[in-house]
């Protein structure tokens, strides 16, 4: 027994090191001296691989164990970090498309518990009641303690039309909840459009995806058509929209800012991390396609008043653009604190398929604001006064995630600063079995309504 282990660990430190050193050389290819090898850690992690082959009461493979330990590594680092598998890695590359399958959740772990980040507008999760800070305890039959993040999100998976059960704690029920799920092949609308009223258009962005960018030049120009001539206030509506790709919020910045203008910039150890993003097409347009979807869109979207609508389900690529447009004094914020994720994702192919999701640097708006754990505050802080108790019980942002990346300028978790708000009642009592959403562009949309008489109020003073 004594030889195998000692044949395992001698394995293993050849594995590992081989692994690590062949890491080092990437990572240092432009510095003159190697990273040492951690020659302790490594013995230790041999040891445990080792009794983990010799003692375990039933045998595990080598690939299984090392598979746990990348996962064990990334996920130890922060809430967004993680080894993407060959189904998740395909999963994540279909998604910035815009069709995928699933329940439609933006999902995180805590305490081992699923938490519920924010559900996708449109998808089953979402009109079947599931909400930001749900933790899901069990999928069907099978406990959540104990899985990884990646094992939980397999078993969401599955063919469209099977029905999942999620058991849910959420905040003030006196018991858990039990909420049925339809999987379906979700295809996300990422744009929608309306004039609201003559003159006044309202353009909702759902998620940053591929042609985010695209689908809002359309939306523009469809509305100008409508308005029979260029309206007198646009609001652009990024509430509950938890980001997506960065070229796509540079892309939507870009339609509304003068050309070159900053949009973003990050900051990271390695010199690709280190970006300057501005409103041109070098920045916005993705692969081979060089066509500017924006170089049609009239002039006037330059210059429209605009009011952009924000709550504690914004993050990422939509705090991006809300904080360009408000640094640049291009558009009044309103609404309630953004969610705080201002970290920048990289997805590094490991072959085989797989890869990792490695957060690489912090965000930075024009004025250099970090958004990490503090996003973005509204010029104007309006609530929606018939879901504000609600949202301020449930709703979860990145501040409060489980070892979330500081910010270095200082961190914010003033109770005020986070309360939100979504235009949805509860059907039922408590049992968060159905929930009934008010349509895009509702008139009982309280936030919307504040945003338009702001818009008025604006044109009014300056004789319009």
């Amino acid at each position: 027994m004594s030889r195998r282990f000692k044949e395992y660990g001698l394995v293993v430190i050849g594995l590992v090191a081989g692994i690590l050193v062949s890491l080092n050389f990437s990572a240092v290819a432009d510095k003159d001296t190697e990273l040492p090898l951690p020659v302790e850690e490594l013995r230790a992690f041999s040891e445990v691989f080792g009794r983990i082959k010799s003692d375990y009461v039933e045998p595990v493979s080598d690939k299984a164990l090392i598979t746990s330990a990348i996962n064990g590594m990334l996920s130890g680092l922060d809430p967004h970090s993680a080894y993407l598998d060959a189904d998740a890695f395909k999963e994540l590359q279909v998604g910035t498309q815009g069709e995928f399958g699933g329940l439609g959740i933006e999902v995180g772990m805590e305490d081992g518990l699923v938490k519920v980040i924010s559900p996708i507008e449109d998808t089953p999760a979402y009109t079947a009641g599931v909400k930001s800070g749900d933790l899901i305890i069990k999928l069907d039959d099978t406990l959540v303690k104990g899985l990884t993040l990646n094992d939980a999100v397999k078993r969401m998976r599955g063919k469209p039309g099977s029905v999942i059960v999620l058991t849910i704690l959420r905040k003030n029920e006196p018991k858990p909840l039990q909420i049925s799920v339809t999987r379906a092949v979700i295809k996300v609308q990422s744009v929608k459009s309306k004039l609201e009223e003559p003159g006044y258009g309202f353009v909702r962005i759902t998620q940053f995806q591929e042609h985010t960018g695209e689908n809002l030049a359309t939306a523009l120009n469809n509305l100008q058509k409508q308005n029979n001539g260029p309206l007198q206030g646009l609001v652009l509506d990024l509430r509950n929209d938890p980001g997506g790709l960065l070229t796509s919020a540079v892309g939507v910045s870009a339609a509304f800012l003068p050309k070159d203008a900053l949009v973003v910039y990050t900051e990271g150890r390695t010199e690709d991390a280190k970006m300057h993003l501005t409103a041109n097409p070098d920045n916005y347009l993705r692969g081979s396609s060089r066509n500017d979807y924006l170089k049609d869109l009239p002039d006037s979207f330059k210059k429209v008043p605009m009011v952009v609508l924000v709550n504690g389900g914004s993050a990422s690529a939509s705090e991006t653009v809300a904080g360009a447009l408000q640094d640049q004094k291009r558009a009044v914020i309103m609404g309630t604190q953004s969610f705080g994720k201002g970290s920048v994702q990289t997805i590094l192919p490991l072959g085989n398929n797989t890869a990792i999701k490695l957060t690489t640097a912090r965000y930075f708006t024009p004025s250099g604001r970090s958004i990490q754990a503090k996003g973005i505050v509204p010029d104007i802080v309006v609530e929606d006064p018939a879901t504000a108790s609600f949202d301020n019980a449930f709703r979860l942002r990145e501040v409060d995630l489980d070892k979330h990346l500081s910010n270095s300028q200082g961190e914010d978790k003033s109770e005020s600063t986070t309360k939100t708000s979504k235009s949805e009642t509860k059907a039922k009592d408590g049992d968060g079995s159905k929930v009934e959403v008010a349509e895009f562009g509702a008139k009982n949309d309280y936030q919307l309504n504040q945003a338009l008489n702001l818009l008025k109020g604006l044109n009014i003073l300056r004789g319009k």
